[in-house]
């Protein structure tokens, strides 16, 4: 049968068409609140940052879109009798980005570095667990004495000081990502940069124009990579949460981690399903310096916390997206009672009541009040929360300024290095689904211990809390033990239970709703 030219080439053209759309490139621009302060996994601590890393890096186990444990880097592993030594298998074949195998002595390398004092990595203590990290951390013993070990080029050993129920978890965190030796020995800073970073997951980097955006390309040397739908991932700050939404709206952008909740009304009847909102495993809380006067006085420490009106806070300031919150834990991890403040059952106004004898008693009232200063990174929500506390203590002579930084990094950075502040905001995201994650922050040696909370009790009952490994009923009593001392002494000031805040597109697929809020790139398409 013949064919006429009109028809061939209306032909050739749905072919062109069919093969261009086949062979598109499959683009997600992706909100992420801030810049990363650093893309090196040993000096990051931010759920932002960790959003980035994990698209560029494998560890050793990971997680998949519904935030469950699957293999990583190793493909098995093995747990001794005793609970303290894992043996992981790392997976034959797989490279770095650069075609250089990734072997056993990648992980001990990695493990070392990250206790080594010079990285000065802020999750250090997290991995005190694993044989002598706290004393090569302290500069008591050296690196090669760390519980690691290559078997072989493809068997990678950890002993830990006793076991570990949520070890495997722990290792989902970016601060145990394997780094690439190699680089860093040539490079040094410069490793993390566009052209010269490699890594062994799913993305590499591409491009990094600070305050504009990060753009990571498929790898295609990932062990997975026939699986990985997405081409390239556009990650874009999105500090101001009104612009992020319209950005939103305009298909700008296909999803963002956070959103304006003073517009959450009129989102959900915009957006409706797009706007997604549900548990999630944080803690919105005040930090203050614990050894700065007055706020080294615990009983000044529990008026403050006894006058704030969480109730308001929730429903006024974040639209009944968070819960009113009473202790570090949050509720929500299987097999733990959290130790609640005594004061979550009374009244505002017995709450109140009880503020105000504290505040005569320490000779504070409207006519001779004290002056106190709460830092906060801006955003609409933060400020919005810190007037209203600035409100609610006015009438007991609180006289509260605010300070706003301008950015995430700048903000932990300046808690980080123990600024001098007097109570700041700060929230915490389990790394892990256990409650040591909450409470570890604020041990002595802990990075993330804004407080500068020092309580040998907390430290003993934690101490006891690790050792009792395998005894799951015994561990939990010493870390809820631990947790009441922590609450009663006010070492840090709970608010809020977080909700996530996600705008995501109908057109992803794959973005998984998950009490960790995690959403590798990995494993999502868009339409």
């Amino acid at each position: 049968m013949k064919r006429s030219l009109r028809s061939l080439l209306l032909a050739t053209a749905l072919v062109t068409i069919s093969y261009s759309a086949a062979f598109a490139e499959m683009i997600y621009n992706r909100g992420n609140t801030t810049d990363p302060e650093s893309l090196d996994p040993h000096k990051t601590s931010t759920v932002n940052e960790a959003h980035i890393l994990r698209d560029m890096f494998s560890g050793l186990v990971m997680q998949d879109a519904k935030a469950e444990l699957i293999p990583g880097a190793a493909t098995s592993w093995t747990i001794s009798d005793d609970g303290k030594v894992y043996t992981f298998k790392l997976r034959e074949g797989a490279t770095w980005s650069n075609g250089d195998p990734v072997t056993a002595d990648d992980f001990v390398y990695s493990f070392r570095r990250l206790e080594q004092p010079e990285t000065k990595a802020e999750y250090a203590s997290m991995m005190y667990v694993v044989k002598n990290a706290k004393e090569i951390n302290e500069g008591k013993m050296k690196p090669e004495e760390l519980g690691v070990r290559a078997v072989d080029a493809n068997t990678f050993e950890v002993t830990l000081n006793a076991p570990v129920p949520y070890f495997l978890e722990m290792l989902t965190h970016q601060a145990n990502y394997p780094v690439h030796k190699g680089s860093i020995d040539k490079l040094g800073d410069q490793w993390t940069k566009p052209g010269n970073l490699l890594s062994n997951g799913a993305y590499v980097l591409a491009e990094f124009v600070p305050n504009d955006h990060i753009k990571l390309v498929k790898n295609p040397k990932f062990y997975e990579a026939d699986q990985v739908k997405i081409d390239v991932v556009n990650y874009f700050p999105t500090q101001d949460r009104a612009t992020a939404l319209k950005q939103f709206k305009a298909g700008e952008i296909d999803s963002n981690d956070d959103m304006p909740l003073e517009q959450l009304a009129e989102m959900k009847a915009d957006l409706g399903d797009q706007v997604r909102i549900g548990p999630y495993l944080g803690t919105y809380y005040y930090p203050m310096r614990t050894d700065k006067e007055p706020w080294s006085n615990p009983k000044l420490r529990r008026a403050i916390s006894l006058a704030i009106d969480r109730d308001f806070l929730a429903e006024k300031i974040w639209k009944n997206s968070m819960i009113p919150g009473y202790s570090m834990v949050p509720p929500g991890i299987e097999g733990y009672e959290p130790a609640i403040a005594d004061y979550a059952e009374m009244s505002q106004i017995d709450r109140e009541d009880e503020a105000k004898k504290i505040f005569t008693e320490l000779g504070i009232s409207p006519e001779k009040p004290i002056k106190m200063d709460i830092r906060y990174n801006s955003s609409d929500n933060h400020k919005n929360t810190a007037v209203a506390i600035q409100e609610q203590l006015k009438p007991f002579g609180i006289e509260v300024t605010l300070t706003s930084v301008d950015g995430l990094p700048a903000h932990y950075g300046f808690l980080e290095q123990k600024g001098d502040y007097d109570y700041a905001r700060a929230g915490w995201i389990a790394d892990y689904k256990d409650p040591e994650t909450f409470l570890g922050i604020a041990r002595k040696a802990s990075g993330n211990n804004y407080s500068n909370y020092n309580s040998p009790k907390f430290e003993e009952l934690m101490d006891k809390a690790a050792a009792a490994g395998g005894n799951a009923a015994e561990r939990s009593k010493m870390l809820s033990e631990a947790e009441r001392v922590l609450i009663d002494d006010l070492g840090v000031m709970p608010l809020l239970y977080y909700s996530y805040h996600d705008l995501v597109s109908s057109k992803l697929k794959g973005f998984e709703d998950n009490v960790m809020d995690v959403h590798p790139s990995r494993f999502i398409s868009k339409e």
